[in-house]
């Protein structure tokens, strides 16, 4: 059997730049043993299937445009929500499948997510706005960490906020030193260059240092909207590919825009 496999960069400026995702659209779906095999194998963050059959619960499309039921597996696991991943399967989908369309819709562990086109190619992802409570910082994840914080909140996943970009850049952190947490750990400041910059580590689910981590922004977008006292923001990822992206609060939903590019496009013989 053979399954088409697309390697896209998504958040993206140029290429060799943002965050790599694997998309593999499928007839059907697979054994999940296997899709998570497929996923060790692409050895990315994440590798996004899609199939167009929408299961009973997903309910009525909510627009226009085609719609499609998605899932991603990073290495190891099986997650909720991926941003980048989606944006790369939009991309996919806009220019191999529905020229046609400025929008698509994707049902997924975290419901309905829809991916727009602009007039100017960007690709428009609107995620579900993730809150944030402020905790005690834990000393194991600072000291893991490396850094001073100023604030510690929790949700999604857990955000240590620092004094600037400069001490955000400079974080060594010790990734097996870091205790359980639900999904990842969100290291964010002030930008110089950007309205807030931000790393990503999440090494309990394959992922030692994200690229740029689209889902984070859903969570980030709404404290440091409060904090700048308005709805639009711009964003630096500051992995070593780095990423920018353009984030709105729009009531209770984000809107995180960036850029794909392509990298390449191949054929999986599958074992079955």
């Amino acid at each position: 059997m053979e399954v088409l496999l697309h390697q896209i960069d998504a958040f993206a400026d140029a290429p060799f730049t943002g965050n790599p995702a694997a998309v593999m659209p499928l007839p059907e779906w697979l054994p999940d043993e296997l899709l998570q095999q497929l996923a060790e194998e692409n050895n990315l963050a994440e590798t996004a299937y899609y199939t167009s059959p929408l299961p009973p619960e997903a309910g009525a499309v909510p627009g226009e445009g085609p719609a499609f039921h998605l899932r991603w597996f990073t290495p190891e696991v099986e997650v909720d929500m991926c941003g980048h991943a989606t944006l790369a399967s939009a991309a996919q989908i806009f220019d191999d499948m529905q020229p046609g369309a400025d929008r698509v819709h994707f049902y997924t562990r975290s419901g309905w997510l829809t991916v727009a086109r602009t007039d100017s190619a960007e690709l428009v992802l609107d995620l579900p706005a993730l809150p944030s409570l402020d905790v005690v910082a834990d000393p194991d994840l600072v000291d893991a960490l490396g850094v001073r914080p100023l604030r510690t909140l929790t949700g999604q996943d857990e955000v240590i906020v620092v004094a600037s970009e400069r001490e955000v850049r400079a974080a060594r952190p010790n990734l097996s030193a870091f205790p359980k947490v639900a999904r990842g750990v969100i290291l964010t400041a002030p930008g110089d260059t950007a309205d807030f910059v931000s790393r990503f580590f999440a090494p309990g689910v394959g992922i030692p240092e994200d690229p740029v981590t689209g889902s984070a922004h859903a969570q980030l977008t709404p404290f440091w909207s409060r904090d700048f006292g308005r709805p639009e923001l711009t964003a630096h990822q500051l992995s070593r590919r780095g990423g920018r992206l353009r984030c709105t609060v729009a009531g209770e939903r984000v809107l995180v825009a960036g850029r794909c590019h392509r990298y390449l496009d191949g054929v999986v013989q599958l074992p079955v």
